[in-house]
């Protein structure tokens, strides 16, 4: 104990000893540095906001506000125009025309296809492909999954996969996943040539594209079979083609799609009909439907009607708004969206649509119209139709849903910019 003492004892010496050294220097320091001036402290300058919150104005003048979009509607480059707003803060309808009349709907039709989506499939689910052993030593099959968005890296995967399993010296594809016709009654068989959409099969690089990997290049007549040779190429097989895979074969190899959010977001954002025809598949499987273009627009028309739309005068032919057998009433594209806006189930369908002026179809969009950042919408356009449907938010807090269905088009440059006025009167009230 004693040494204990005395190394205790010691420590305190020299502790006492250094503070007092330390205090000797403050000393020091402060005589030195006492009398030194300095100017004064700098003062930073308030920053003027970027960006105003939006502040609530009181009830919109929904007479003026008619009034106001009447006006606009008689623009003649709207041809036949049917259309709905629907104030979704009130809930009250505050103009329409011809809503419950049956319009071609162009991409507009992908609203349907989303809605339908959300309400019937996890937004996270993933098409998962797998590769298996073929009937003959040496082969591989890809039992094609319904993946039209298959990349290099991808198919690089796989490769690597299959050649840690062996390899293969040819490579195989199953597409016996889906049924039915590959392109939809009504479509323009151009399309495909320019670079709308592929034939409907169920795997595919990049929706099909031909010589780059987005954007409307033209598409491949046969995407699938393509998925098979690129995976060849890789594996440096001499042998590609169709076949059904083995019951019960080993799988060797397995790839995974991005989640459906996220497709879903593509699709909509950049009106990909080919992702709007897979995701519509999807939809029909998840209710045990057959997956062919029938199968996929019966499931989603069934799907709305089972969440309370009156989908009664709606004809579809397709997912994507293609087809020009389509007919859907402006009054249900409007009221899906004021869904949306009210109703969380449905509430990711807005964060998909475009921003006007800023993102997808509406990037050159309103350059110079009060719309701009304030409107979010769906695009369609054919030939002789254009649709702009989905919210715009007004100076007094107001979100509106809205739906402008152009049919009998001339100029469709025009057309669009007389309904982007439509949208853009809304943000004024």
């Amino acid at each position: 104990m004693k040494s204990k003492h005395v190394w205790w004892t010691a420590a305190s010496v020299v502790t006492a000893a250094a503070v007092a050294g330390l205090a000797t220097l403050g000393v020091a320091v402060q005589d030195i540095n006492g009398n030194l001036t300095h100017d004064p402290a700098p003062t930073v300058a308030h920053a003027k906001p970027v960006m105003v919150p939006l502040a609530a104005g009181g009830a919109p003048d929904a007479e003026a506000l008619s009034a106001r979009l009447d006006n606009l509607a008689r623009d003649a480059a709207l041809g036949t125009l049917g259309g709905q707003v629907i104030d979704t803060t009130t809930g009250d309808v505050v103009w329409e025309r011809e809503a419950g009349t049956p319009a071609v709907p162009a991409s507009a039709t992908k609203i349907l296809t989303t809605a339908a989506a959300i309400l019937s499939l996890d937004t996270g689910a993933r098409v998962n492909t797998e590769v298996v052993r073929g009937p003959q030593d040496g082969t591989v099959v890809i039992k094609a999954a319904g993946d039209t968005w298959m990349t290099h890296e991808q198919l690089d995967d796989l490769a690597e996969q299959i050649t840690a399993a062996g390899g293969a010296s040819a490579v195989y594809i199953d597409t016996g996943l889906w049924s039915g016709n590959t392109q939809a009654p009504a479509w323009d068989p151009d399309n495909v040539d320019g670079g709308y959409v592929a034939p409907m099969e169920p795997a595919m690089a990049y929706g099909g594209r031909l010589g780059g990997t987005e954007g409307d290049l033209p598409r491949s007549h046969a995407p699938a079979l393509d998925v098979a040779n690129l995976l060849a190429q890789r594996l440096g097989a001499q042998t590609a083609g169709l076949a059904p895979a083995p019951g019960g074969a080993e799988v060797v190899a397995s790839t995974q799609s991005a989640p459906l959010a996220q497709r879903m977001q593509q699709m909509v954002k950049h009106s990909d009909n080919v992702a709007a025809e897979a995701i519509g598949r999807e939809v029909a499987a998840a209710q045990g439907a057959e997956p062919s273009f029938a199968g996929a627009t019966r499931a989603t028309l069934e799907t709305l009607a089972r969440a309370g739309f009156d989908t009664e005068a709606t004809v579809l032919s397709d997912n994507s708004g293609l087809s020009t057998n389509n007919r859907i009433t402006p009054a249900l594209l409007t009221s899906v969206v004021s869904r949306a806006v009210t109703d969380e189930s449905l509430r990711p369908l807005l964060g998909y649509l475009p921003v006007a002026g800023g993102e997808g179809t509406l990037a050159t969009r309103y350059s110079t119209q009060s719309g701009k950042g304030y409107v979010r919408a769906k695009t369609g356009s054919l030939t002789g139709v254009s649709a702009l449907v989905g919210t715009a938010v007004g100076k007094s807090g107001h979100v509106y849903a809205f739906s402008f269905l152009v049919n009998d088009a001339g100029d469709l440059l025009s057309t669009r910019v007389a309904q982007d006025a439509l949208a853009s009167a809304l943000t004024e009230f």
